[in-house]
């Protein structure tokens, strides 16, 4: 037995987690990012600080934006790897809901370490705890459990074996994985208690690779073996399974084409030709054009949003049918699909292997080519528009494109730019496309670049953040600097919403309460965000033109420090369209004309509207 504190006992317990998969090793949790307060500082803060060297401490600026940045670097990690995340009771606790929300609906792992009120409850009400009449055992961490895949309050020493084991269990799981929460009150953390030597021995995780049931793969091969229009549906499962080399040959020797999903993209290299690109109402018309006609669509490790699915008016054949390969059944038995259970490597291969010699026709092939290289002359154009007197965003993003090189990294979050970005990027290596769409929030842009660079300091990492975005949470800068974090923040200043003045045009309410505007509408703020940028300890660049862009590009490249390029574009000048539908519900009743007509189309688009059966 040692004899330990339980915040002790869970830091050293911590330290001695590791993954494995396929004969690799890892740490589990990479280290622990917190903001003290009276709720953690004297039980993890104090157990933090006797064991930094076995679990690296790093001190953040916003609790939303740690939990953020641990999702991120586990996203770099292939969900191998994450962070501990731990904050006072209270409103440090409840900040980090959202970002709770975001690494489980994106199935990101990381660890939720919230102080929590008295479990003796002797001085209750305590700071900043929540009384509520009708139970004594709810304090504001209760609000993790919707959004946790495993939430636990540890309110005796010895609960903490049982408690931290099942932690483990959920987070090295790639069906159950998500955030976890481990609520801890502030008495218990420093108590202390005897604990089995073998909690705190080192302890090895095996991450498995399911394979598929037979009869599964071969309803699976004999559908697409019958199919004239084949589509593959890459999804983020392809890239935290590494099969994306898999991915290359499968496509190459059947033809078959292959667009990808937000988390997807990168799957394939852009210049690969079956590689159509972003799929749905974010996508290429490339990829659009051919899910409209598949009658076999294969969504591996997709869990079709209504993104990908353009709100399921997407995949028109009046015949389509699904093969869904997915470590999740949950996610394989969507749209009536044949479910195929499986790791998406494992299935891939053996996919591969019943369809030898198996291809799809040189027509369809021909046809496929023909809708690529027609984009590809789209995304030309859109990255050289010369729109004057204020750059396109397209430009900027064919300028940061052009600047990236091979396995570096671009990382966006919510706004516009995430849609132009699936559009237009050309990535070249798995990792190069970060983008957080699962729950599109607004502040993620810079916490996960730094949970990027934290992951892999061998690439340059380009964050893309709208002013709005940065408005909400641009105090990571502050961390990057303190932490020695090199990151190029590409701010896109454009006064205001752009995404939702862009789709408040179509559900009609025109711009309403998107513009940076005095109230008064006399005209733009004088917000001067690049001089905020200054102030938080991050050099600055200013630009006008996309010429400029791309020096200060290769000047920030060349610059060991975090780097903010400030930018101005026009917001009404949009991205190439995808020709694609997003169900947005239409008032239906307004005095507004707009609003009406606005109704109108939203009647005429729900009618392609289908279940897929």
């Amino acid at each position: 037995m040692t004899r330990r504190t339980v915040a002790q006992a869970l830091v050293e317990f911590l330290a001695n987690q590791y993954t494995e998969r396929d004969g690799v090793r890892r740490r589990l949790i990479a280290g622990c990012f917190g903001i003290f307060g009276h709720g953690n500082l004297a039980g993890m803060g104090q157990a933090l600080m006797q064991y930094q060297d076995l679990l690296p401490y790093h001190q953040c600026r916003n609790e939303q934006a740690m939990v953020h940045t641990a999702a991120a670097y586990a996203r770099m990690n292939d969900r191998l790897s994450t962070f501990a995340c731990t904050t006072s009771i209270g409103p440090g606790a409840t900040n980090m809901v959202t970002g709770a929300a975001g690494a489980t609906i994106n199935r990101l792992p990381v660890l939720l370490l919230p102080g929590d009120t008295f479990a003796t409850r002797v001085a209750d009400p305590v700071l900043q705890q929540l009384e509520v009449p009708w139970a004594g055992d709810v304090s504001v961490n209760d609000c993790f459990r919707p959004v946790s895949r495993y939430f636990d309050r540890v309110a005796r020493p010895e609960q903490l074996v049982d408690a931290a084991l099942h932690a483990m269990r959920v987070l090295t799981d790639p069906v159950e994985t998500g955030a976890v929460t481990l609520a801890l009150p502030q008495d218990v953390q420093a108590e202390a208690y005897d604990f089995p030597a073998g909690f705190l021995a080192a302890r090895v995780w095996h991450v498995r690779r399911p394979v598929p049931e037979p009869a599964a793969l071969a309803e699976a091969v004999a559908l697409i073996r019958g199919a004239r229009r084949p589509l593959i549906v890459a999804g983020g499962g392809v890239i935290y399974a590494e099969a994306c080399e898999v991915l290359a040959e499968f496509a190459t020797d059947t033809g078959i084409p292959v667009a990808e999903t937000q988390a997807g993209k990168g799957s394939l290299r852009f210049d690969h030709p079956c590689a159509v690109g972003a799929v749905g109402a974010t996508g290429t018309t490339a990829a659009n054009a051919l899910a409209g006609e598949a009658d076999v669509v294969i969504g591996i490790g997709t869990r079709y949003s209504d993104f990908t699915t353009a709100s399921r008016t997407l995949f028109a054949d009046p015949g389509v049918r699904f093969v869904n390969v997915n470590v999740t059944a949950f996610d394989a038995a969507k749209h009536a699909g044949v479910a195929v259970v499986a790791d998406a490597r494992a299935a891939l291969e053996a996919l591969h292997g019943a369809l030898t010699g198996w291809r799809v026709a040189e027509a369809y092939r021909k046809r496929a080519a023909q809708h690529k290289d027609a984009w590809e002359s789209t995304v030309d154009n859109a990255y050289h528009l010369g729109h004057t007197p204020l750059p396109a965003q397209s430009e900027v993003i064919g300028a940061v494109n052009a600047a990236a090189g091979p396995r570096d990294v671009v990382v966006c979050a919510a706004g516009s730019m995430p849609g132009d970005l699936h559009k237009l990027w050309r990535p070249t290596d798995p990792k190069q496309y970060h983008v957080e769409y699962g729950y599109s929030c607004m502040g993620y842009e810079i916490a996960g670049g730094l949970g990027v660079k934290l992951a892999d300091p061998t690439r340059e990492v380009f964050v893309l953040v709208g002013d709005g975005s940065y408005l909400m949470m641009s105090a990571e800068l502050v961390t990057a600097v303190a932490e020695g974090v090199k990151l190029v923040v590409v701010l896109v200043q454009n006064h205001g919403f752009a995404s939702i003045g862009a789709l408040s045009e179509t559900v009609g309410a025109p711009r309403f309460g998107t513009w940076y505007r005095y109230r008064d509408g006399s005209g733009n703020l004088p917000t001067d965000l690049a001089a905020n940028a200054a102030s938080l300890g991050a050099d600055v660049l200013r630009v006008s033109t996309v010429d400029e862009l791309r020096v200060a590009l290769d000047k920030a490249k060349e610059n060991p420090h975090t780097t903010v390029i400030h930018i101005e574009t026009d917001p009404l000048v949009g991205a190439p369209p995808s020709r694609a539908w997003w169900d947005v519900p239409v008032a239906e009743e307004s005095t507004v004309d707009a609003t009406r007509a606005a109704r109108t189309a939203y009647e005429s688009g729900k009618r392609a509207q289908r279940p897929y059966l």
